[in-house]
């Protein structure tokens, strides 16, 4: 990056009149599900979809077989990513051993193996003394700690949001409570620690207003943060209509009203970090009844355009607010900033994501280069699209027309 760079000592010249040429996009919430669950997905089909959806960099979540829970299982991942990976691959580390919720894990080993986060994400770290050792061990790190939010007292047997919908299927509903009392709690035990919190896949209004009166306090401010996925934007329970299993995913899609009130979130700067929650499963896991299908669904290929279509077209942010919350929120959240990601600068990481606001386009599950399939998304009709990624200055996934091209 420069003035007056010479096109000739190119190797190639991209015409990027009309497009947003964007910090390479960063998604802090993605399953890669190596080690152990290979047949959903990959480090390399994984990311394969990342770059095909205009990220340069992803935070893998710690729920593998094994779990991610010690410095030599991240250091395998790593090398796993290094070799295998199509864009940067970051891990976020277990908070307690097997993810179990009874026993801190090693977090300062793993933070020096390259841990940038610690969760134990799909599962919440219920019990309250355990939490407080968490946050008390994550603190001296210096990384973040990112609950999933659940009380499972509340949730057993649910399989979709609590109210109507629910009634009319005959399931057990999954009251937004469940979320919201976790964050509260959390949000006391922290403030005798003082650690970085962050919480992940916001999905109730309820929880909107708890970070919104957390950010407006002076003492805790700088250590709250959360984080808002494409599909609870953009889709409600009703979803699930007609037991529909590639809407069920955790936390559950809830009502019209929580979609208002978390796209207010993000307006209003409560919500300051954007993550898909990529969660790809096999075609077996989500063809059976609702009640035992797998939750989650994929993610990574189809969150720009959604994210535009909630919040950009809907006035409730601009593209650079938009652009922001995908690059410098998740950067800062995880501490990548520190090593120029998240932005463009001269000298900085060459991770550069184009993006064409205006492309039409319909995604199609089959044809995605994930491994996985289960999107709600399938056939839907979409506008915007990540035209080009480069990653430490390789184009890494291209969608150029030939004319913008020239080699």
């Amino acid at each position: 990056m420069g003035d007056r760079l010479d096109a000739g000592h190119a190797d190639r010249v991209i015409d990027a009149e009309g497009l947003i040429v964007a910090p390479g996009l960063i998604d802090p919430h993605v399953h890669l599900r190596e080690p152990g669950h290979a047949e959903r997905e990959t480090i390399e089909t994984g990311t394969s979809a990342a770059v095909a959806g205009g990220f340069t960099s992803v935070v893998c979540m710690p729920n593998t077989e094994p779990a991610l829970d010690a410095p030599e299982r991240v250091e395998w991942v790593r090398a796993r990513a290094a070799s295998a990976g199509r864009c940067r691959v970051f891990c976020a580390g277990a908070a307690t051993v097997g993810r179990r919720g009874e026993r801190v894990a090693e977090v300062g080993l793993m933070a020096r193996a390259g841990a940038v986060a610690f969760t134990d994400d799909g599962d919440a770290v219920a019990d309250a003394g355990v939490m407080r050792a968490v946050l008390v061990a994550v603190k001296p790190t210096g990384r973040v700690f990112m609950q999933h939010a659940q009380e499972p007292s509340l949730t057993r047997g649910a399989s979709m949001h609590a109210g109507p919908v629910a009634t009319r299927l005959g399931l057990v509903g999954w009251p937004a409570v469940a979320e919201e009392v976790v964050v509260e709690r959390d949000l006391r035990l922290n403030r005798a620690v003082g650690c970085r919190y962050h919480v992940q896949h916001v999905s109730s209004a309820g929880t909107v207003e708890i970070l919104r009166a957390a950010r407006r306090d002076p003492a805790v401010a700088a250590l709250v943060t959360g984080e808002a996925s494409p599909h609870h934007l953009t889709l409600t329970d009703e979803a699930c209509d007609g037991f529909n299993t590639m809407a069920k995913v955790n936390p559950p899609l809830r009502s019209a009203s929580d979609v208002r009130r978390l796209r207010q979130g993000v307006a209003d700067g409560v919500i300051t970090v954007l993550g898909t929650d990529h969660a790809p499963h096999t075609a077996d896991a989500k063809a059976t009844d609702f009640a035992a299908a797998a939750w989650g669904m994929t993610g990574l290929e189809t969150a720009l355009p959604l994210y535009a279509e909630a919040l950009v077209a809907s006035g409730a942010v601009s593209w650079p607010r938009l652009i922001e919350l995908l690059t410098l929120g998740p950067a800062r959240l995880c501490g990548l900033d520190r090593a120029g990601l998240g932005s463009i600068s001269t000298g900085g990481p060459a991770d550069l994501t184009l993006i064409d606001p205006d492309a039409e386009w319909e995604f199609r599950a089959a044809e995605s280069a994930s491994k996985a399939r289960n999107s709600p998304f399938d056939g839907r009709r979409l506008t915007g699209r990540a035209v080009g990624t480069i990653v430490s200055g390789e184009v890494r996934h291209d969608r150029l027309e030939p004319e913008r091209a020239a080699v």
